[in-house]
């Protein structure tokens, strides 16, 4: 199968290394650290147990010279989501089908406007990757992959299950892709935009109390909303899951962390963004979502005020949540 992988952050990286052994895999990104590191010294991959690997993969800022692609892996911030269909749409092959495995939610829905309904599919990976530099990857922790069952596409989800448990990424069909989204979304947002804002590894939210209560706050929130459309979770409780995947992942370095560090856009209005919007559809009050929303865009924005600790910030967030609600 002939595979273009759309994106050459983290996850585009492990993904389009791990697919390369079975695959024919080529990268497709813009940003141009990367693409010269991965052309003069390939990729470093450093695995779990901290092994690593140099893997040469072909990249390219072409999406012509991946085409014809049986499969368009779409691996970008959630906000680059049209122009990754659009990228797609050069390089597929006439029956090729583009697979998103992003954060957030509406990524499928741009994909379908773009490409058709028969050539998009939706995915929701618990994989894990971290850009230690352009060119140096780490697989930050093993995970699970879910395709949806339901899209009748032209390259049969079986098909894309088969493949990725061939490169070693364990994978099966889900019926109900709805509450995996969601589910996933409760984690992102109880955990990604308190680690931007605070600058702190995961970890930190489930060791302090006052971190903890936000995180889960938030992710109850998703929870709430996610019942209002009779969606249920893959889990029975947000506030413990997210404080789980905290407690596994605790000395990892959010996405959105990273992004906000380096001066990239964030994916909060895909996440706390969507969790709001969902919330005043349903009449789901979303209070914690709404105040980290507005606490990332103006860190983005540099507006947010500077503390001298994450304590501080904490406490400057929960001021504002107790504001919301007066």
């Amino acid at each position: 199968m002939r595979v273009a992988v759309v994106g050459i952050g983290a996850m585009g990286c492990l993904f389009g290394a791990k697919l390369s052994q079975v695959a024919e895999v080529t990268l497709v990104g813009n940003w141009p650290a990367q693409l010269a590191a991965l052309r003069e010294r390939g990729l470093r991959l450093i695995q779990p147990d901290g092994r690593s690997q140099i893997i040469q993969l072909p990249v390219s800022n072409n999406p012509e010279t991946a085409a014809p692609a049986d499969l368009a892996l779409i691996l970008v911030k959630s906000h680059q989501t049209r122009q990754a269909a659009e990228t797609a749409q050069l390089l597929l092959a006439p029956n090729g089908v583009a697979l998103t495995l992003q954060n957030g939610l509406g990524n499928l829905e741009q994909l379908t406007a773009v490409l058709g309904q028969t050539r998009a599919n939706l995915g929701i990976t618990s994989e894990g990757a971290a850009l230690l530099e352009p060119g140096v990857v780490r697989h930050a922790g093993t995970g699970h992959t879910y395709i949806a069952a339901s899209q009748e596409t032209a390259v049969p989800p079986q098909e894309i299950v088969a493949l990725f448990q061939a490169a070693g990424f364990p994978t099966s069909l889900a019926a109900d892709t709805a509450g995996l989204v969601w589910g996933k979304l409760a984690i992102n947002a109880g955990i990604n935009p308190l680690t931007a804002v605070l600058q702190v590894p995961n970890g930190f939210l489930a060791e302090n109390e006052a971190a903890r209560r936000l995180m889960q706050q938030a992710a109850e929130e998703v929870a709430h909303v996610a019942a209002a459309q009779n969606i249920r979770l893959p889990f029975n409780d947000a506030a413990d899951q997210a404080l789980t995947v905290a407690q596994a992942t605790a000395a990892n370095h959010s996405s959105m962390r990273q992004d906000l560090a380096n001066g990239r856009p964030t994916e909060i209005e895909a996440i706390c963004g969507a969790v709001v919007q969902y919330g005043r559809r349903f009449g789901v009050p979303t209070p914690v979502n709404s105040v980290l929303q507005t606490a990332v865009q103006q860190a983005e924005q540099g507006t947010w005020p500077e503390a001298s600790t994450p304590e501080a910030s904490l406490q400057l967030l929960t001021q504002k949540i107790e504001q919301f609600h007066n």
